[in-house]
């Protein structure tokens, strides 16, 4: 099915299960549930490892429920969904080891800010692999994102917020880029439905890649306290379960415009919310380079969601802010 027709589809029919769905509401309310992650995760203190593994897999869990209602209307993902939501979910491992490492050195609002740096890597990665053209609105923006790393990571100041906010900024960076590859390979994997399903099969490689390699990450907890175990499963179920998939949800169903601007509440959530629980204090110049970030994520992002909805042009670069 053509995507216009499945956004008509999506937006029109009273038939689908999320169809009573108030899409800004929905989207609000997810992109806010992803922006307490990072906030939850550092007040728990559990190591990258630690959380990662336990938000995946008590993920995968949280969500047999919705799994065994699509699997009953809507049938199993293909051999082809499978293989490349678990190959997705190796790199999903890889952003949330190096972007819990960044919670703790450049704080948790300003990690979150830097992870949406996966909006100019998209496209570069399309451009790449499957040599898709890229906009020359897309080159005028790519310098200001540029700058407003820099700045947030604190590069030219001494004082910057964080314990070591250029090793943040890194390690953010890299998370970066294993979440534009996990959104690469998910886009690759194609749109058939079985949305619930697919992204089961990402935590639960997820869980087990970080299960794998979190030893060797600061070492790793397989028997959390139960205070600390309490804030990985609000971890798990605000971000990881509900605001995912309101997001995932509602998004088909906003203008791409709505959407854009609405998923920005996800830094701007984490930023207030490191304010207030953490008391985190990032510098004037952190914070210009923050909505330097913003700016350039949001219109990025914009641009994509158009494309993506004008006739005959591939989706396969559409970004998400985070």
């Amino acid at each position: 099915m053509p995507e216009n027709t499945r956004r008509h589809d999506l937006r029109k029919s009273p038939n689908t299960w999320p169809s009573k769905l108030q899409s800004p509401w929905a989207m609000a309310a997810g992109a806010l549930g992803v922006s307490t992650s990072a906030v939850l995760i550092a007040i728990s203190g559990a190591s990258p490892g630690t959380a990662t593994f336990y938000r995946c897999a008590l993920a995968t869990l949280m969500l047999m429920p919705l799994v065994i209602f699509e699997w009953r209307r809507e049938g199993t993902p293909t051999n082809r969904q499978r293989l490349y939501a678990l190959a997705a979910g190796l790199l999903f491992a890889g952003d949330a080891l190096w972007w819990t490492e960044a919670i703790g050195e450049v704080g948790a609002g300003l990690s979150t800010v830097l992870v949406n740096a996966q909006v100019v890597i998209v496209p570069l990665l399309a451009l790449a692999v499957d040599r898709e053209p890229i906009s020359r609105r897309f080159l005028a923006i790519l310098p200001v994102m540029v700058i407003g790393i820099v700045l947030t990571g604190g590069v030219l100041e001494h004082g910057a917020a964080g314990s070591d906010p250029l090793a943040g900024t890194m390690h953010a960076l890299l998370a970066a880029a294993c979440y534009s590859g996990f959104l690469f390979l998910l886009r690759r994997g194609g749109s058939a439905g079985r949305t619930v399903q697919s992204y089961q099969y990402v935590v639960a490689s997820a869980a087990m890649a970080s299960l794998g390699v979190g030893f060797l990450w600061n070492g790793m907890t397989l028997t959390p306290g139960w205070r600390q175990f309490g804030w990985l499963v609000l971890v798990a179920f605000g971000g990881q379960v509900a605001g995912w998939l309101l997001v995932a949800l509602a998004t088909p169903r906003l203008p791409s415009e709505t959407g854009a601007a609405l998923l920005m509440l996800t830094p701007i959530g984490a930023l207030a919310l490191g304010a207030v629980l953490l008391g985190e204090r990032p510098s004037a110049l952190q914070l210009t380079g923050s909505a330097a970030i913003l700016a350039g994520a949001y219109f990025t992002s914009h641009r994509a969601n158009r494309d993506e909805r004008a006739p005959g042009k591939r989706a396969a670069n559409r970004t998400e802010p985070r």
